[in-house]
């Protein structure tokens, strides 16, 4: 381009061909320097573009680190949405489940509060009619009469007679609650009461000729044979027996022969030093102390058990203990006086009925309670005199009519 604009140069100007030579100098270094000029504008264009073509790239790079940053940022919150998604899913599950249990039990519990309901009812319904029916009877019972709560006290009183008579034994009780009873029948006034208070004159009477047993004596007895039992000798022999004198223990209910005088000559010669006992049974063994002990025990028990069935009035109990008690006796200890005492007694309680057959007492209570028929039975025994006056005068009034002109 140097040389371009020098021919022009030299081609528009071209009368100054009279100028001195000094003038191409001047033109080569004007050349020269609009060369550098132009390197320089030409390094300086290049150096522009690379410098663009770099910030060019680096935004490019920029703006890919920030896209890929975009992208990785969008890959985690799909991840997270993906995430959240399975628990949402896995909530809602669990939300179905919840309501499923809930409906369970809130159906359980409908159900519940309805058999509740229904329980409930039924009782209030039965709380209704006791209620009413207690209502009734406490109606008909204010309706009452001071006769009908006088009959209503003698039935009371003929059942406890009944009771304490069949049950518990109690004659004298019984004897008293009969008395107030007549007593109550007697004050209503009522007709038909006179058949049931002439059934209690019967009942009474039985009840007066039934023995009592004297319960407190006879409990004394045995008590005493309790104290006895310790005197009493036991048969066989045993280590520490008491000393006794031959003729008191070799009398026994036995005749007296040759060899019972002999026994006794022989007796009288070593008395202080020989005890002898005549034993109707055989001597198996010798006992110890302690199997003494356990005998004289037995007897105690036993007679404890015929105590215990004596003030529980048990005539059974009391007739086999005693019996067991007797045995006892016989089969281990000596028939002495005092065995035979001992045995004495026991058949004496034996003899004593506890409990007597008592008299029925229960047809005064029934006749009571079927008032209602008496009543009608004492009208109609009113109604019968009344019908006999009303004949009698009819049939003397027709006589007199047929008279008459």
């Amino acid at each position: 381009m140097a040389e371009e604009v020098i021919e022009e140069q030299q081609v528009d100007k071209g009368p100054v061909e009279n100028k001195p030579e000094a003038m191409p100098q001047n033109k080569s270094y004007a050349g020269i320097i609009l060369s550098v000029v132009n390197f320089v504008l030409i390094l300086i264009l290049i150096g522009g573009g690379f410098y663009l073509s770099q910030e060019i790239k680096d935004k490019q790079e920029s703006q890919g680190d920030e896209l890929s940053k975009d992208d990785l940022r969008e890959i985690e919150v799909s991840k997270q949405l993906n995430a959240y998604q399975s628990q949402l899913g896995t909530m809602q599950k669990q939300i179905a489940t919840f309501n499923e249990e809930i409906t369970g039990k809130d159906n359980h519990f409908t159900k519940t509060l309805a058999d509740l309901s229904g329980l409930h009812t039924e009782r209030l319904n039965s709380t209704r009619k006791n209620l009413k029916s207690e209502i009734d009877q406490l109606k008909r019972q204010l309706g009452k009469t001071r006769g009908d709560w006088l009959m209503a006290d003698a039935e009371y009183l003929l059942s406890i007679a009944n009771q304490r008579l069949h049950l518990m034994g109690d004659v004298n009780t019984a004897r008293m609650a009969l008395d107030a009873a007549d007593q109550r029948l007697r004050e209503s006034g009522d007709t038909a009461a006179y058949k049931i208070r002439e059934q209690i004159a019967k009942e009474l009477a039985g009840l007066r000729s039934v023995m009592l047993p004297d319960v407190v004596g006879m409990y004394s007895s045995v008590q005493l044979l309790k104290d006895k039992v310790n005197g009493l000798a036991v048969i066989l022999p045993y280590a520490g027996k008491p000393l006794t004198e031959s003729k008191q223990i070799h009398d026994h209910d036995q005749t007296q022969e040759q060899t019972h005088g002999l026994l006794n000559s022989a007796l009288s010669l070593l008395e202080g030093y020989v005890t002898v006992k005549h034993a109707d049974q055989p001597v198996t063994k010798i006992l110890s102390e302690e199997e003494v002990g356990f005998i004289r025990q037995q007897l105690n028990v036993k007679l404890e058990v015929i105590k215990i069935a004596l003030v529980q009035q048990n005539d059974a109990l009391f007739k086999s203990s005693i019996v067991d008690a007797k045995q006892w006796v016989t089969d281990n200890f000596t028939k002495n006086k005092g065995s035979k005492s001992f045995v004495a007694e026991l058949d004496r309680l034996d003899s004593i009925a506890i409990r007597s057959q008592f008299p029925d007492i229960s047809l005064s209570l029934k006749m009571l309670k079927d008032i209602t028929k008496l009543r009608l039975e004492a009208d109609k025994a009113q109604l019968k005199p009344a019908e006999d006056i009303s004949s009698t005068v009819e049939a003397i009034v027709v006589p007199v009519s047929s008279v008459s002109p």
